[in-house]
């Protein structure tokens, strides 16, 4: 989901590069390069970050797309030949870069406290603050619904997704098993705390995958993000697993008739890094700790739908850029949607992500 999730597909030998000018005088070697995933998420931060940086500190940021994952760090740093200065990672990637010695650590004691004066510990939601990075944002795989489909009663939980009797229709679901087989056991009554611990015997991945039985009738699979919203525009299904930020984005920026299922929503992470060797490492260090202050985070959300991290943002956050839409309502994070949320574990997939996604490969083509 790390891609297209954030809003934009990309091929994997495009890689843009856009030079974000300061304001302020720079001095020779005054740049860094920070790389993320393009389309609107990038846009997001080069706006809430990349630019009022610049303009504070008087330091260039040179702004590369990629397709995420560790690949490139790996080269970079086994190489010698550091080029990335700050990298936008996903949970499931700071967890194996760092364990494999591919960025540089943080001091925890220069990540700042919150604008409200709360210590940076108690102000980050649990998680965010690790060792070799500093998260940014939440962002939430959800079911989506076209509301046209629906004049009576509405789907309104996740369990409401694999009854066919009381919403027949055609559903719309990922390749990839990530996320999915955890929606299959939160709908077969699972809590979200036994979820990954069940998952962790093979009766609990037989019994995901059951409950996936009683549906793969009527299901079409997409393999990227932006199909599973196309999908539903063009009437081929009538819900769907998406990215929040993908079905906002339809919503207010398309004037799709989508509604989103925040229950039982399954919420990941992104984190600003640093590569072990990068030859700006102060900057970089500058800027992830910027770049993570509450307003900065806050002001990201003006420009997309995925929630900040820490909780000194959340009366910080405003409208949507351009309307008069309030985002608080569409974050994550937000207390009516986080009710029964499920934290995405990196640890678990790290460790059964080939042998779920050979299971799961074969489930699809049986």
């Amino acid at each position: 989901m790390r891609l297209v999730s954030k809003c934009a597909t990309f091929s994997l030998a495009l890689i843009s590069v856009l030079l974000i000018m300061p304001c302020a005088v720079t001095h020779a070697g005054d740049a860094i390069t920070v790389t993320s995933f393009g389309g609107a998420y990038t846009k997001s931060q080069l706006e809430a970050h990349y630019k009022p940086f610049s303009e504070k500190f008087g330091i260039k940021v040179n702004s590369v797309d990629y397709n995420g994952g560790i690949a490139q760090i790996r080269a970079q740093v086994e190489s010698g030949n550091v080029t990335w200065d700050v990298v936008d990672l996903e949970t499931q990637d700071i967890t194996a870069a760092c364990d494999e010695g591919l960025l540089e650590t943080i001091d925890l004691s220069s990540v700042p406290a919150g604008a409200d004066g709360t210590p940076a510990a108690g102000d980050f939601i649990s998680g965010a603050v690790h060792e070799c990075g500093v998260g940014n944002i939440i962002w939430s795989t959800i079911i989506a619904y076209d509301k046209t489909k629906f004049p009576g009663e509405k789907p309104s939980k996740l369990a409401d997704f694999f009854d066919l009797k009381k919403f027949p229709g055609m559903r719309g679901l990922s390749k990839r098993p990530n996320g999915i087989i955890e929606y299959a056991l939160m709908a077969d009554g699972v809590a979200p705390a036994d979820v990954y611990e069940l998952l962790s015997t093979k009766a609990g991945v037989d019994r995901a995958f059951a409950k996936l039985d009683t549906i793969k009738g009527s299901i079409l699979f997409w393999e990227t993000y932006a199909q599973g919203p196309q999908m539903l525009a063009d009437g081929e299904v009538i819900m769907t697993v998406s990215a929040n930020g993908r079905i906002f984005n339809a919503i207010v920026k398309e004037n799709k008739p989508f509604a989103i299922i925040w229950d039982n929503q399954i919420y990941n992470m992104d984190y600003y890094v640093v590569p072990k060797g990068s030859k700006n490492v102060k900057n970089a260090m500058k800027f992830v700790m910027f770049a993570t202050s509450s307003q900065a985070l806050a002001d990201q959300t003006k420009w997309i739908s995925y929630g900040p991290v820490r909780k000194s943002s959340v009366p910080y956050i405003t409208t949507y850029y351009g309307t008069s839409v309030s985002m608080k309502p569409h974050m994550p994070t937000a207390p009516d949607n986080f009710k029964t949320a499920l934290a995405n574990s990196p640890e678990w997939w790290a460790d059964n992500q080939d042998e779920m996604i050979k299971r799961y490969n074969a489930w699809m083509t049986k």
